[in-house]
């Protein structure tokens, strides 16, 4: 979670009003539907088997002990479908151990024979779990603060090789971190800080490359939130024994944010990563260069495992006041696919939306569709797009047979209430 972990969320109920779901005329995808039930999520995430159908969402969840059970603020809760997404089983509470309070910043990824990879906050100890039985239960913890010995630990990122025999959590103590295991998650070695700055670092997206390299990428930003930001890439050909970094972008000082609660980096630059089957690399970042002004999205690919980087691309400079954020990048099954998924306020101030976009071998980027395409359903929604994003990140994955699954959070400001909505396509 950016800056702030624990929140004083509203416990208002919101009305949700059911959205049938439907093919979005033209675009591929069905209309989104919203994580059933009236409960406050936000900051969700999704994943897929690529041996099975079965994909995996998870959400943060707020409404206290009455929602969460054991004493927690809020939660973090899964649940798996096993026909890709058609219908789903029910939520399940992640374990959360004696005397955690809440958790926070959901990250899933699934293995060639089927196990889910997970890593999460409880407080500030960001843990590591499988499970074998579809997110039902789970292996004992494995938790990063204790064995580092630091005094916190924020944001967990994860990246795994297809068998997840290879597994790598990046995290941030203010500085950037990231363990590494060899065994399937049994066993992790953490990795001395990765920056030499006192900048503060956040993880926000991993990829490991089929020869075995594995990047993060982050963004780092002032102490204060404010001020100018870099975007970088970290990467380690070594099994994460050691690791280079280089910065692939900068951003001025992010565009300010006015709900109620919302931290002063909420809108802050953030950067994306992904690799293809033939290796080459792109990050997808946003960025501005008007102190406060609205951010633009870039893309940048390297062909030599991430030594060099080629020019930036503009994929989008649409905006109203904030711009372009929240990227998530994926791959499609052939060399050359990539997909794009962001958030903008092209509609106008308070109508945000998530939008799609793919770049083929030809290097054009096709023109963004509109995912949040429910025009109502919620009180925050409305014809143009929803009043505020709910959460620092959304989700997005791709299965083999090349369709997409992305999840994002809607609400009616920082603090909330809002709710989860998700699509494929």
């Amino acid at each position: 979670m950016r800056r702030i972990l624990t929140l004083g969320f509203a416990t208002v109920v919101l009305a949700v009003i059911a959205v049938t779901p439907a093919a979005a005329r033209g675009t591929g995808f069905s209309t989104e539907q919203i994580w059933p039930g009236g409960a406050d999520n936000w900051e969700p995430n999704v994943a897929v088997d690529p041996s099975s159908s079965y994909v995996y969402q998870m959400t943060t969840r707020y409404g206290g002990s009455k929602v969460c059970g054991q004493g927690l603020k809020h939660c973090n809760v899964i649940r798996a479908s096993s026909n890709r997404g058609s219908t789903w089983g029910a939520d399940h509470v992640m374990p959360a151990g004696a005397n955690v309070t809440a958790q926070n910043d959901p990250e899933l990824k699934v293995t060639s024979n089927g196990t889910v990879d997970a890593a999460w906050m409880n407080d500030y100890d960001v843990v590591f779990a499988t499970s074998t039985d579809h997110g039902v239960s789970w292996s004992p913890l494995v938790n990063f603060r204790l064995q580092s010995g630091l005094h916190f630990t924020d944001k967990p990122m994860l990246a795994i090789s297809p068998t997840g025999q290879d597994v790598y959590v990046a995290f941030n103590a203010s500085d950037s971190y990231v363990a590494s295991s060899h065994d399937f998650g049994k066993t992790f070695t953490i990795s001395a800080k990765t920056n030499s700055d006192s900048l503060y670092w956040f993880a926000e997206e991993g990829a490991v490359a089929p020869n075995g390299t594995v990047f993060f990428s982050e963004s780092a930003e002032q102490q204060s939130g404010l001020g100018p930001a870099e975007l970088a890439v970290i990467r380690s050909t070594d099994g994460g024994a050691t690791w280079q970094s280089s910065v692939v972008g900068t951003s001025q000082e992010r565009p300010p944010c006015t709900t109620a609660g919302c931290t002063v980096d909420f809108y802050g630059a953030q950067n994306a990563i992904a690799v293809d089957r033939a290796g080459t690399v792109m990050v997808a970042y946003d960025a501005n260069s008007v102190p406060d002004g609205p951010a633009s999205m870039y893309a940048r690919t390297s062909s030599d495992n991430g030594a060099t980087w080629s020019a930036a691309q503009t994929v989008s400079t649409a905006g109203t006041l904030v711009g372009a954020d929240f990227p998530q990048l994926e791959t499609g099954p052939t060399a050359g696919d990539f997909r794009l998924a962001f958030i903008d306020d092209r509609n106008g101030s308070a109508a945000f939306n998530a939008w799609f976009t793919t770049r083929s071998g030809t290097g054009v980027w096709s023109a963004p569709v509109r995912l949040s395409n429910a025009t109502s359903g919620a009180p925050y929604k409305s014809a143009a797009g929803f009043v505020q994003p709910y959460g620092d990140y959304l989700g997005f994955a791709v299965d083999g047979s090349g369709t997409n699954y992305l999840i994002w959070g809607e609400g009616i400001s920082y603090t909330g209430p809002g709710g989860v909505w998700f699509t494929k396509g």
